[in-house]
């Protein structure tokens, strides 16, 4: 077996030793065999270890990742699964909101003045005639007000809420994601950036920008699936011994017997 020092393994990744000693430390790599004199001396599967673990934080994020390697290394392998099962499934519910954010402002920009059209004098909505376009109640939208995700001026003297342009364009936007089944706070966030970003012809190229993003991600996490299976052979924790090399794995249209 080849015996690689703390510096050999920093070295391949360009970090110190000292991140090699406490990846050890808080259980990302196995523990080190130690010389006679206590010198840290690693072998093959460390290396691919902390390959499996770098490429993991790319794709999952410190937490996850090290969540992960620590079930490994502490043969919990279904532990460490269940993590990466997570991190898939919150792409796709990030792949999923970005398309219905990208479907709703596409939408909106169909029909850009749409909002400035409220009246045909311009002027702003009241709480029921917003409510009457949408084909909701009032309560429903005193209720996104009340989460942050509308904000209405008040008339000085009445104190009636006044639903101007862009009041407008946010509630149109809240009723279509709420139609999709998003939750309110996830809306509240969109319709924040969306004002962040100025509207939502800036709002289009974040979107691009998001979209790149979660590519770069699901990419990330194809390499470190590759990376983690060979740790995963290495460890000899695969589930192969409790079947036949016949015998498929479980899928959707093989629901397990009893």
């Amino acid at each position: 077996m080849k015996h690689l020092r703390p510096h050999d393994l920093a070295r391949e990744h360009g970090i110190s030793t000292q991140a090699v000693r406490n990846y050890e430390r808080d259980g990302f790599i196995p523990l080190a065999r130690r010389t006679p004199s206590g010198y840290r001396t690693y072998g093959e599967i460390h290396a691919t270890a902390l390959r499996a673990y770098l490429a993991l934080v790319r794709a999952y994020g410190y937490a996850t990742g090290g969540e992960i390697m620590r079930s490994l290394n502490a043969g919990d392998l279904d532990g460490a699964l269940t993590a990466v099962d997570r991190g898939h499934a919150q792409l796709l519910r990030d792949r999923g909101t970005l398309d219905a954010v990208g479907r709703a402002v596409e939408h909106l920009t169909r029909d850009a003045g749409a909002a400035a059209r409220a009246r045909a004098d311009g002027e702003p909505l009241s709480i029921g005639e917003l409510a009457r376009r949408l084909g909701v109640t009032a309560a429903t939208l005193r209720n996104w007000e009340a989460v942050g995700i509308l904000s209405p001026a008040r008339e000085p003297v009445t104190g009636h809420r006044s639903f101007g342009a862009t009041d407008v364009r946010d509630a149109e936007l809240t009723h279509l994601l709420r139609r999709g089944g998003y939750p309110l706070e996830h809306i509240r966030t969109v319709v924040r950036q969306i004002r962040t970003a100025g509207g939502t012809e800036a709002l289009s190229a974040a979107l691009e920008d998001w979209r790149r993003r979660l590519t770069v991600r699901g990419v990330s996490m194809l390499e470190a699936a590759a990376r983690l299976g060979g740790y995963v052979a290495l460890l000899g924790i695969t589930p192969a011994a409790a079947g036949s090399a016949e015998e498929p794995a479980p899928g959707p249209e093989s629901p397990p017997t009893v």
